[in-house]
């Protein structure tokens, strides 16, 4: 129920671009009402000398507190920033809604209010978010500018009349107890300068967040060096030629002590009792241990347009600066801001700090001795290719099919649009995707496999994301090969269209109708389930088409490796079945706490085959990186138990043949240039420094799941 206050509680002061809101000394200007809250106008000094009036909103769906003019609207600046005072009165974090709206229309943004001293909530009066800055994670908010701390809302959705605002509404989402929150001045300024100053310097020359601290920070080239060349004082001894000292394990990182599988010279998948396993080329059990993007080059960050984040941009001008442009239509750069022009390789000119100007080779025997006394023993997607020469650890390789064949939208899109395989031009581009992969390694016992593509969007997204390949193939025009094949298998299945008409309870009348571009497929319905009956058939097809073409392909190439699959993320149940029947390993992408809630374990040991978890992580927010990934824990030490947690899952599985981490280094705070991604997710950081505390508990975790023994503590 709404109460209304009988006392004018606010004063206001109007002007074409300013209003000034005042909850401690009231006047009758304007009015307050509020939905399951209370306001105290007892007048509370807060610790700095301001004043504040207490709210406490009350356990309910939605309390409020709603502010509106006494007559008309205010009017304000299209580009200001809406500022409000603002304490927690509670010792723990709340959550805030805040509503502008403007009649019908509604600016949104939902802030974290930690407890402490009060503090300027900034809010822009048009949408915005940290993807306009050119990245998928903002500043953490609150931060101290020097004068006062700043609450600023870096995510604001929606779009008001800042000339006509009906009301403010402070809200708070269905809190469990009663909260507490203490309010001061509501007030408008022109520009969005507190916006750009949540994102101002906040990194330093050695690519770290400037406003936080912990273990691994550094502040000297010598500090850096010190660090990044430390050997980590858990690891076991160090054996004759500089390897560690791990027992139980083939050259290759397979299993001594488990009985001897077929040994063919090459990599291959076998089942041993109930469990699969892969099987190195000396025929030993083998439970791939992997890790994604061990590269120089993933850290690169755009600095153009946005020179005003780095406290020193000198690095973005010499050898490790360079030009792209990530512009495209993929799902990936939409509303990707910031997206293009120069960039500085962080990670490489610390690399280089810390190994001299010749380093990349450095580089590469420091990371495999890394690696492998982590008791990891393969190198996963994205990897250098220069690795590849070594031969010290297992590698993989991705065969990446590009060409001028038909391709097929399901509405998600984010790397692309879905090749159409039923194309004649793909079969051809695929022979030469897979010619240059395999050029150079096919004879290599080293390779453990190859991967085809990545991410691919077998499906779309909402409920209906699942049919979203099949309706995005028939609204194409008749030229399309992927039309022309399911227009085959519905006359086949249907014969005429009168009969498919009716099945599908359509309004056609011939199947030139059906043929033509636009044609609008219906949603699966209870009242004409053959739709969804021909939707799996197609789904089906499409997908055994894509993984035959891809499997023979690749055999007739190079028959000694193993196809690994197509590193699915997006997918239906018919893209894992037809990766089953022709792939050697399905791989698939999976960000969840355990592997069980990201497939379906139990569908592959019905299928009897054999999977590998090809990208899996767990991020924190307290180690630089603004995000904390897409399986997000509370700290650094979640981390390791989160992992831990994961592999053993894994290897319990029996399925299960390997689990790659995604990644080697932390994500730029200011965003990958690739998509904007800036999470800490890594085993080492921007810096090239190892986070001690989780890559020990990864060693642990990766010595249990048969990564050797060899003292690991």
């Amino acid at each position: 129920m709404r109460t209304y206050l009988s006392l004018a509680l606010l004063s206001l002061s109007v002007s074409a671009h300013a209003a000034t809101v005042d909850l401690v000394h009231p006047a009758d200007a304007a009015r307050v009402t509020t939905r399951d809250a209370t306001l105290d106008p007892t007048v509370r000094k807060a610790a700095d000398g301001g004043e504040l009036v207490a709210v406490t909103f009350k356990p309910s769906a939605s309390p409020s507190l709603i502010l509106a003019p006494k007559q008309g609207t205010w009017a304000w600046q299209p580009d200001g920033t809406m500022r409000l005072r603002v304490q927690n009165g509670m010792p723990w974090p709340v959550t805030l809604i805040v509503d502008v709206a403007s009649g019908d229309k509604h600016l949104k943004t939902v802030v974290g209010v930690p407890p402490g001293p009060p503090q300027t909530l900034s809010v822009s009066l048009k949408a915005t978010s940290p993807r306009a800055f050119g990245m998928q994670v903002g500043p953490p908010m609150p931060f101290d500018d020097g004068k006062e701390k700043r609450l600023v809302a870096t995510a604001v959705d929606g779009a008001v009349d800042a000339n006509a605002v009906t009301s403010v509404t402070l809200s708070m989402p269905q809190p469990g107890a009663a909260q507490t929150v203490l309010f001061g001045k509501l007030d408008t300024v022109a520009g969005e300068g507190d916006l750009r100053a949540a994102y101002t310097g906040v990194v330093d020359r050695y690519g770290q967040y400037t406003r936080g601290t912990w273990p691994e920070k550094i502040d000297s080239d010598e500090g850096l060096k010190n660090a990044a060349n430390r050997r980590q004082s858990w690891l076991p001894p160090v054996a004759a030629g500089g390897k560690a000292a791990v027992t139980g394990l083939d050259q290759f990182g397979g299993r001594t002590d488990l009985p001897a599988l077929q040994a063919t010279g090459f990599f291959h998948a076998q089942k041993q009792g109930e469990r699969w396993w892969l099987v190195t080329p000396e025929g030993h059990a083998f439970f791939s241990l992997g890790v994604n993007a061990v590269n120089l080059t993933d850290a690169r960050t755009y600095v153009q347009g946005r020179e005003f984040m780095f406290a020193d941009t000198s690095g973005a001008s010499g050898r490790f600066g360079g030009v792209s442009d990530s512009r495209s239509d993929q799902g990936s750069q939409r509303d990707n801001g910031m997206n293009h022009g120069r960039w500085w390789d962080i990670y490489s000119q610390n690399v280089s700090r810390t190994l001299g100007n010749d380093f990349a080779a450095a580089w590469r025997k420091r990371s495999v001795d890394r690696l492998k006394s982590w008791r990891f023993n393969t190198l996963g997607n994205w990897s250098d290719p220069a690795f590849a020469r070594d031969h010290r650890i297992a590698y993989t390789v991705p065969v990446i099919i590009k060409g001028d064949f038909n391709t097929v939208s399901t509405g998600y899109d984010y790397w692309g649009r879905m090749p159409d395989p039923f194309d004649p031009r793909f079969a051809a581009a695929a022979t030469t995707a897979v010619a240059n992969a395999s050029k150079g390694v096919k004879d290599d016992p080293w390779l453990l496999g190859y991967f085809a593509d990545n991410e691919l969007a077998w499906a779309g997204q909402g409920p209906q994301g699942r049919w979203a390949l099949a309706v995005g193939s028939l609204v194409q025009g008749p030229e399309s090969p992927a039309k022309q094949a399911f227009l085959a298998y519905l006359k086949k299945t249907h014969g005429d269209a009168a009969t498919f008409a009716k099945a599908w309870g359509v309004d056609v009348h011939s199947w030139d109708q059906v043929a033509a571009r636009g044609f609008k497929a219906p949603d699966p319905s209870e009242a004409h389930p053959a739709v969804a009956a021909d939707y799996i058939a197609f789904l089906k097809l499409y997908a055994d088409q894509y993984f035959r073409t891809v499997a023979q392909t690749l055999k007739k190439a190079d028959p000694h490796h193993l196809f690994l699959g197509g590193r699915l993320a997006v997918r239906t149940p018919e893209t894992e079945q037809a990766s089953a029947a022709y792939a050697d390993v399905t791989s698939i992408n999976t960000y969840t706490d355990v592997p069980e809630h990201g497939f379906d374990v139990a569908a592959f040991r019905k299928m009897d085959k054999p999977m590998m978890i090809t990208e899996f992580h767990f991020g924190s927010a307290d180690r630089g990186p603004f995000g904390n990934g897409v399986a997000a824990v509370g700290s650094e030490e979640e981390r390791g138990k989160a992992y831990a947690r994961f592999v053993d899952a894994a290897v319990a599985s029996g399925v299960v043949v390997g689990t790659h981490w995604f990644q080697y280094v932390d994500q730029p705070v200011t965003g990958r240039i690739l998509d904007g991604e800036n999470s800490h997710i890594g085993l080492v950081g921007i810096t090239d420094i190892p986070f001690d505390g989780f890559t020990h508990a990864v060693t642990v975790a990766n010595a249990r799941a048969g990564g050797g023994s060899g003292g690991v503590r």
